[in-house]
């Protein structure tokens, strides 16, 4: 009979042991939060743009070759020489040349003596033809004479252009303002027509050359801002305007070629140096921003989480521009919003959480 009594009495303290431990175990689940820190998403007034990785290049690069042949009586510059529009380069022994222009300028005064003493025949002989004393002949004869005359004066005259023209090639001028880049001879050299002799660089303006994505392609318009750093200046700011919108896509990168002017005064820029650049695509306008480390990628889908009396909340968002650490949303929240910037991985909508302070 005892046996029968304490049998049910154990199984029904079972029963309420386990009830018990159930209701513990739940109690615990539904108290466990997440830990997670947020930041107000904030709006402030910013101009959109695009980045990319540009490098800077000489404005004008021109190589002076000789004109004449000759040898270098003497040269002025060197590389990194800084040289102005007008400048003496380098000259070429002129004695050959000066020799060639007195020579020319003696043909020039034969052939003019020459010319004078057929014309005063040719007007003898004329007067003559008139009064029927000579013969068509005779006259046919002086008045090709005075042509040919003529004819040797110009070419005289020519000769001695050209001479002088060729006399004036042995000085070397800088058709630029600018810097050597490339020295290609020394005084002495014997050179040929066409040698080169330096390279000068223009570096005042400088040109940015950059490529954008196609995607990005269609917000540029010439005249458009921009600003841009370089590494060895990285406290340092600069800006330019874009001149040249390549017309094509380079069809294996699809990217898009562009160009901008830009002002080095003071030479602190280099060619060559390597950009980030950002090209403004419109005025200032108010944006929402919340920290890049809020967003959380699936596939093609981007999302975030708010929260709310410590619940979550999930929104899928349309991201735009990137300002720095901050990200621009363009759909799905609004400003004032608490967007999770830290623990959002483990969380899932309508879950409880715990703010950190």
């Amino acid at each position: 009979m005892i046996k029968q009594i304490i049998i049910p009495m154990l199984v029904i303290a079972a029963v309420f042991t386990y009830s018990g431990c159930s209701k513990q175990d739940t109690s615990s689940k539904q108290e466990k939060k997440i830990n997670v820190t947020v930041k107000p998403a904030e709006t402030k007034s910013l101009r959109p743009f695009i980045e990319a990785v540009g490098t800077l290049n000489p404005y004008e690069e021109v190589t002076i070759s000789t004109e004449v042949e000759g040898i270098i009586a003497n040269i002025t510059v060197d590389e990194g020489t800084v040289v102005t529009k007008g400048m003496l380069i380098s000259a070429i022994k002129d004695t050959d040349y000066l020799l060639e222009v007195t020579r020319a300028n003696a043909m020039l005064r034969q052939a003019t003596a020459n010319l004078s003493n057929i014309k005063m025949e040719y007007q003898r002989k004329e007067a003559l033809f008139k009064d029927g004393l000579i013969s068509m002949h005779d006259y046919d004869s002086v008045s090709v004479g005075l042509s040919l005359a003529e004819a040797e004066r110009d070419n005289a005259l020519a000769a001695l252009s050209l001479a002088e023209h060729r006399l004036t090639k042995t000085k070397i001028y800088s058709p630029i303002s600018g810097i050597v880049k490339e020295r290609s001879v020394s005084g002495g050299s014997f050179v040929r027509n066409g040698t080169p002799v330096c390279t000068i660089i223009q570096v005042d303006p400088l040109k940015l050359n950059f490529t954008v994505s196609e995607k990005d392609a269609g917000m540029l318009r010439k005249g458009q801002d921009l600003r841009f750093k370089v590494e060895t200046l990285h406290d340092r700011e600069f800006s330019g305007k874009l001149t040249i919108i390549y017309p094509g896509l380079d069809e294996k990168k699809r990217t898009l070629k562009a160009e901008a002017v830009v002002p080095n005064p003071g030479g602190v820029l280099r060619p060559g140096f390597f950009t980030d650049v950002k090209l403004f695509t419109g005025g200032a306008r108010d944006t929402l921003l919340v920290p890049a480390t809020a967003l959380l990628y699936e596939g093609e889908t981007i999302k975030v989480f708010t929260i709310n009396n410590e619940t979550a909340k999930e929104h899928k968002v349309k991201a735009g521009t990137k300002y720095g650490e901050m990200i621009e949303i363009r759909e799905g929240l609004k400003a004032g919003d608490s967007v999770v910037i830290a623990g959002q991985q483990n969380l899932s909508d309508g879950i409880k959480v715990n703010v950190a302070r």
